[in-house]
């Protein structure tokens, strides 16, 4: 898919179409949603038999995954970030770091997302939670190309995953965004001395893609695993530059890659926009709510164009 390419799917509607087309030639692929899949899901209107609804239980869900995975199957576990990497954190660190089981957890509504939903739906925290348990391999995809090819990977893996979603956004993914082309994925390489902005998940690609048009002199690098073994081989490729970095993601400044990056580059200035530390106390779209965590285009721009 190149970036004319007008994409159809939201990355979580790209998920679930992509593991049921997948389902359809392996027979171990199980599908779990904690009420989310909603009236016609098109995994368990093709696979019935192989698709749970568990309701607002998402411990107990990704419990009944690791049982599934012991016994050979490929349980894909699917509710809202907040619920998923929160709520559920004890079943996460013990399935997927403690027992290493092939699970893979699609969490939607990441960062602000589910703005109208208010704080309790909000998730701005998980990369921090996944990222501190070893062995989980990390996934913030844009686009629908991207993230099929992030779903398939899984699939094919067989190893622990987490996949980050937003909502209802559409994106074209970039065009070698396919999840196979390496640890990063340049939109513009621009020149060797110009500031690069790193691009993490739907939001924080969005706003970079946006910066760039309007500063077209900015390189712009985008990245779509950010577990610390991808983020290892990112940084390796991103040091051969001499300029700086300015992180993009819709994400707590603590736990970030903003953060990992920095620790990975020493010497190097990292700088990152993200959403802080505040609350958002109003309902709104969702670029309105990231508004209101001073995470928007004249912050990305601010920070990449610093002096």
């Amino acid at each position: 898919m190149t970036a004319a390419t007008v994409s159809a799917l939201s990355g979580r509607d790209a998920y679930r179409d992509e593991l049921t087309r997948l389902a359809g030639t392996d027979p171990m692929v199980v599908c779990l949603e904690a009420d989310l899949g909603g009236k016609g899901h098109p995994f368990q209107v093709a696979h019935p038999d192989r698709f749970f609804n568990l309701g607002i239980a998402e411990g107990a869900m990704i419990d009944m995954a690791t049982g599934l995975a012991s016994a050979g199957y490929k349980p894909f576990v699917s509710t809202f970030a907040p619920f998923a990497a929160l709520r559920a954190a004890e079943s996460l660190k013990l399935t997927l770091g403690y027992l290493a089981a092939g699970v893979t957890v699609v969490a939607p509504y990441a960062g602000v997302s589910g703005a109208w939903f208010g704080t309790t739906h909000h998730c701005l925290e998980d990369l921090a939670v996944l990222r501190s348990i070893p062995g989980v391999t990390i996934a913030a995809p844009y686009g629908e190309a991207e993230t099929r090819a992030v779903v398939r990977a899984a699939v094919a893996s067989g190893r622990p995953h987490y996949i980050r979603t937003g909502r209802n956004a559409v994106y074209d993914s970039l065009p070698t965004g396919d999840g196979e082309a390496g640890p990063v994925t340049w939109d513009h390489r621009g020149e060797p001395d110009a500031t690069c902005l790193v691009s993490v998940g739907e939001e924080g690609t969005r706003l970079a893609l946006e910066a760039r048009a309007a500063r077209p002199e900015l390189a712009h690098a985008h990245l779509t695993y950010l577990d610390h073994a991808h983020l290892e081989l990112a940084a390796a490729e991103l040091a051969q530059r001499p300029g700086r970095f300015t992180v993009v993601e819709e994400h707590r400044r603590e736990g970030g890659v903003a953060e990992a990056l920095a620790l990975l580059l020493p010497g190097r200035e990292v700088t990152g926009v993200n959403a802080g530390h505040g609350w958002p106390t109003q309902g709104g779209d969702h670029h309105e709510v990231m508004g209101q965590l001073g995470l928007d285009l004249p912050a990305v721009l601010a920070a990449a164009t610093a002096p």
